[in-house]
């Protein structure tokens, strides 16, 4: 059984009255608690595997709609990441699903207005606030720029009835979606799936972690990888063939009717 001395519980109100009247576990459209309970969960799990919201006790406490934790255990990466929110604005050093949350929230409370989100414990020396008026944002923001490239991969997926897309599994074992058009897949005579295939797309390209994102099909480019045999193979045919001959400059000059001395 873990203590307050090694754990604390997190509390998470949405502080909301777009509705005309202000949320509480009284009455709270449905709609707004099920999308406010789908953002604790993914910020509660983040990237990591400490926490399993899946067997995380919660329950819906007074402040506004409060959804308040079992106790998280100190250490954890969950209120490491509080703590940084917490000392200031830069989502840089916060994982990256959390971050992705509070810009949602944030986002969201400059649209609305009527809208914030408060976050406490006993592990904060403050409550945390994302509203209106917060500016929580990564130096790497800006840091995108528009690329036009060429990919290798495995197409793992492709098609799509709304938003048809090619899934390509890049050489580094991540997978990358890529964008297309209905009349190209239609048009496309090569059955590519689960196959290599080279790929010209635009994407957004950033210059310091390197990622690709809202990347697009140009077209798909002819490759043929069996057609390129491994270098050492060649290498070892080669020095068997020349294996008898001695040294190799002479025997061309003699071939051409030259002298080697």
């Amino acid at each position: 059984m873990m203590t307050t001395m090694n754990a604390h519980p997190i509390t998470f109100a949405l502080v909301d009255s777009s509705a005309g009247y202000e949320a509480t576990p009284g009455k709270v459209r449905l709609g707004s608690l099920a999308e406010f309970s789908r953002d604790v969960e993914i910020f509660v799990r983040g990237s990591g595997k400490d926490i399993d919201p899946g067997e995380l006790d919660v329950s819906i406490v007074q402040g506004s709609l409060g959804i308040q934790t079992a106790p998280i255990p100190i250490g954890s990466t969950l209120l490491a990441d509080l703590q940084r929110l917490a000392s200031g604005s830069l989502l840089d050093q916060v994982d990256r699903r959390r971050s992705d949350v509070i810009e949602k929230w944030q986002k969201l409370a400059r649209s609305a207005k009527r809208i914030a989100v408060r976050i406490t414990s006993e592990a904060l020396e403050k409550p945390l606030m994302v509203n209106a008026e917060t500016d929580y944002h990564s130096n790497k923001a800006d840091q995108w720029v528009h690329v036009e490239r060429y990919i290798r991969g495995e197409i793992q997926d492709l098609g799509g009835s709304t938003k048809p897309n090619a899934h390509v599994k890049l050489p580094d074992g991540s997978t990358l979606t890529v964008a297309t058009d209905r009349e190209m897949l239609r048009d496309e005579r090569q059955n590519r799936l689960y196959k290599l295939a080279m790929l010209r797309i635009t994407a957004k390209y950033n210059v310091v972690t390197g990622e690709l994102a809202d990347a697009r099909l140009i077209e798909f480019v002819e490759y043929a990888p069996d057609a390129t045999e491994d270098l050492s193979a060649l290498r070892a045919r080669g020095a068997s063939a020349w294996s008898g001959i001695g040294q190799a400059a002479e025997w061309v000059d003699k071939q051409r009717g030259g002298d080697a001395d």
